[in-house]
Formats: structure tokens, C-alpha cells, sequence
């Protein structure tokens, strides 16, 4: 489906108040990986949504790839987080908003 972004929601763990520098780090070096890549689309921290970290909207080519990407977040993949992982199909000017 064109246009079609994944969005993965980073749900805090148990652990997630145990991150230290050097997870933020590893972190920071995924979400520069999926820029460099041009995979990344938009990330940042979540303010007023309970048990939510941050989210990060990517491109992926397939679901499998999607979940990969997610399974490997650092926060997620050494057990700091959990994610829930959704699609959004994007409006905008050149799919007349998707009317």
C-alpha cells in the first residue's frame, strides 16, 4: 500500500527507570542506523501518555521487516521495554489527503 509508515509505540518495562547513559546511547545508534538508512520518518519522547516512552515512525518494505526493526530497539531488545507496532497510511498534498 503506498504511503503506508509504520508507527512503533516504546512501552516502558519493569526496568525501563534502570536505563543508564550508555542504553540511551545504544538508542540514539538505532535511530541514526534508521536515518541513514532512510528508513527513519519522525521519533521523540511521549509527555502525558502513561507507561508510553516514545514512539518512532519508520518505513519499512513488509510487516516482517517492521518487526525486526522493532525488535531490535535497544530498550526492547536488552529488556527495558515492550512495543505495540501499527501502520498509518499518510495524508498529504500529493494523495489529495487521501480522498
Amino acid at each position: 500500500m503506498e504511503n503506508l509508515l509504520y508507527v512503533m509505540m516504546i512501552e516502558r518495562g519493569k526496568l525501563y527507570n534502570k536505563i543508564n547513559k550508555e542504553m540511551v546511547i545504544k538508542h540514539v545508534e538505532h535511530i541514526k542506523d534508521l536515518d541513514k538508512k532512510g528508513k527513519l520518518v519522525l521519533c521523540g519522547p511521549l509527555k502525558g501518555y502513561p507507561g508510553i516512552a516514545g514512539m518512532i515512525i519508520f518505513k519499512a518494505e513488509n510487516d516482517k521487516e517492521a518487526k525486526g526493526i522493532c525488535k531490535s530497539e535497544p530498550f526492547v531488545a536488552e529488556g527495558y521495554a515492550t512495543y505495540k507496532l501499527g501502520t498509518l497510511q499518510a495524508g498529504n498534498k500529493e494523495n489529495n489527503y487521501l480522498l
